[in-house]
């Protein structure tokens, strides 16, 4: 006898409900840095665009940027904690291997038994995460998903080199996945290119890192604490001409234009970058696009759902309007996608 398994129904679309961010209190400014290395704030700003970040204290964890984060996207969606039916952590700077540190956030917010995880996607972590969260969505595994993003970059950045001691910042964005009645997450543009994933990278294992100091660094040398580094011009083009590729994929998938754009939302790595990608995409000037890097710096997987909670703080953008985001880091990985805003 044939037995046929009962396939699992969800949602036909899913959309972006609620949107929510948390900014540590201690605030960065160049001035800061230029006390590590030999610089100047016209060189700084220059470079990145960046003019302050925010970096966590010892009390602005993980875990508690998340939850300040996600209790503001549940409090804009309308739901209740219980409601959530799993829990998606993209973050590289969590620094214990398990348990995921997803486990700890569903407990405190009230998740129940919701499933919890971590990615590990660093800078295209949000689009990772959302796309997961759209397929849980309308596979029916899960009706609301909250999708965090979150980094304290502020614990692998080395403040005497002078390629990206100013670059780094910490925060946390979140938001909750749910269903729609029409489509509000267009096919995401995932992918990967681990031929160069040299190119942004932790300078060693951890395994090295505390290994005795003598096997590492020599006789008498402390062990070194390990640090992001960036291969910053190739990872300049890469952005700007491969990843304007991936946006326009986006686009078509959606079956938008970009003059329909109601926002344009990139991973804040670099404000240059932001402007070559405009230009390459010839996205018109009605189009808004964020800049939140100036004040934040680059916080990775917290860049994206960080931006978009200020556009619409402060009306650059609007509920209901169609944003392009895209993410894009170390890997290399890549995520974009066009949604609805919340």
């Amino acid at each position: 006898m044939s037995v046929t398994i009962k396939p699992a129904t969800g949602a036909q679309y899913s959309r972006i409900h609620g949107v929510g961010g948390y900014r540590p209190t201690r605030v960065i400014p160049n001035s800061e840095v230029l006390n590590w290395i030999d610089s100047s704030d016209e060189w700084i700003r220059t470079r990145s665009g960046i003019a302050e970040r925010r970096w966590a204290g010892p009390e602005e964890t993980v875990a508690e940027m998340s939850v300040q984060a996600a209790g503001k996207a549940v409090a804009m969606s309308g739901i209740r904690p219980e409601q959530i039916g799993a829990v998606i952590v993209a973050t590289v700077s969590h620094l214990k291997q398990t348990p995921a540190i997803a486990t700890e956030i569903a407990q405190r917010l009230g998740c129940g038994t919701a499933p919890a995880f971590d990615i590990s996607a660093a800078c295209a972590g949000f689009g990772y995460g959302l796309s997961l969260a759209d397929g849980m969505v309308r596979g029916g595994s899960a009706e609301y998903v909250l999708v965090i993003g979150v980094e304290r970059l502020s614990d692998l950045t080395d403040v005497t080199d002078r390629s990206t001691a100013f670059i780094f910042g910490d925060g946390a964005g979140a938001a909750i996945v749910g269903p729609s009645e029409a489509p509000g997450i267009g096919k995401v543009i995932w992918g990967s290119d681990g031929s160069q994933a040299d190119v942004i990278s932790q300078t060693q294992a951890w395994d090295t890192a505390f290994a005795k100091p003598d096997a590492v660094n020599g006789a008498g040398d402390e062990t070194k604490w390990p640090a992001l580094r960036m291969e910053g011009q190739t990872v300049f083009r890469w952005a700007v001409y491969d990843m304007a590729k991936v946006a326009e994929q986006a686009l078509e998938a959606a079956g938008i234009t970009a003059d329909q754009l109601g926002a344009f939302i990139p991973h804040q790595a670099n404000m240059r970058i932001i402007d070559a990608m405009v230009k390459k995409l010839d996205l018109p000037p009605s189009v808004p696009v964020a800049r939140d890097i100036a004040e934040t710096g680059n916080t990775s997987a917290a860049s994206i759902p960080l931006a978009m909670e200020r556009m619409l703080e402060r009306g650059e953008a609007k509920s209901g309007d169609l944003a392009l985001i895209i993410g894009f880091g170390a890997g290399l990985v890549y995520a974009a996608a066009v949604v609805t805003l919340p």
